[in-house]
């Protein structure tokens, strides 16, 4: 697993240089953004003790498997003390639930949806404040995806709403080099239109969950809206 210092308080973690969690460096310790596919508990584990300090909470940006992958493994690792946080749409499908809100698209979920046994501590909801992190609503590659605003310098995690693999693409954007976020996006209009919400807060980086970190994304955002436009 790579480590990747891409801000004074983030670290990216890569697996097979294709998926992405983050470590968020808090007064207690690390806030963990993601977990990836099963199997990365130890190197994420691993990775911040290397950073010098433990993971205090885990926040999943949404439900799908490379994300949620080794929770269940980092919860019997880590014990019940590492608060579990989950956005409170996602949840609801994790736990079984795939009936469609009023007003949501009612197209059948992509992706693909781990079995999860660990129960959330916390159902994040938008505005909501993880240390630093605000929580930020970005539906449309999932029901419930959320992104995650450093308030201290405006980084943005950003989910799979953006990858940068082949290029800043918007989820459900078509991108023949890596074409799994598109394949796994649920809502292509709703996608695009949280990402237009998402280059309105102005991030100074954004951190994908594929692909590497983009320092001053303001113009690679403006150019990944525009292809999905159109």
């Amino acid at each position: 697993m790579r480590t990747t210092r891409v801000t004074e308080q983030i670290a990216q973690l890569t697996r097979f240089g294709l998926m992405n969690a983050y470590l968020v460096r808090e007064d207690d310790g690390f806030t963990l953004v993601d977990t990836m596919a099963a199997g990365s508990a130890g190197g994420l584990v691993g990775a911040a003790a290397e950073l010098g300090a433990p993971i205090r909470r885990i926040v999943l940006t949404h439900g799908h498997g490379d994300h949620t992958g080794s929770l269940d493994a980092l919860r019997a690792r880590l014990g019940d003390a590492v608060e579990v946080l989950i956005p409170a749409r996602d949840a609801r499908i994790l736990a079984g639930d795939r009936t469609f809100d009023p007003g949501e698209s009612t197209r059948k979920l992509r992706g693909t949806w781990s079995k999860v046994a660990t129960q959330p501590d916390v159902l994040l909801a938008p505005g909501d404040r993880v240390g630093s992190l605000e929580v930020v609503a970005s539906p449309g590659h999932t029901p419930g995806h959320v992104a995650l605003l450093d308030t201290r310098d405006r980084a943005l995690i950003c989910g799979d709403a953006f990858s940068t693999i082949g290029g800043t693409t918007v989820a459900g954007a078509g991108n023949w080099r890596f074409p799994l976020v598109a394949f796994g996006t649920w809502d292509g209009e709703r996608a695009l239109q949280s990402a237009r919400e998402l280059r309105a807060l102005e991030p100074t980086l954004l951190a994908p969950g594929h692909g590497r970190a983009v320092p001053a994304p303001a113009r690679a955002i403006d150019e990944a809206l525009a292809k999905a436009a159109r």
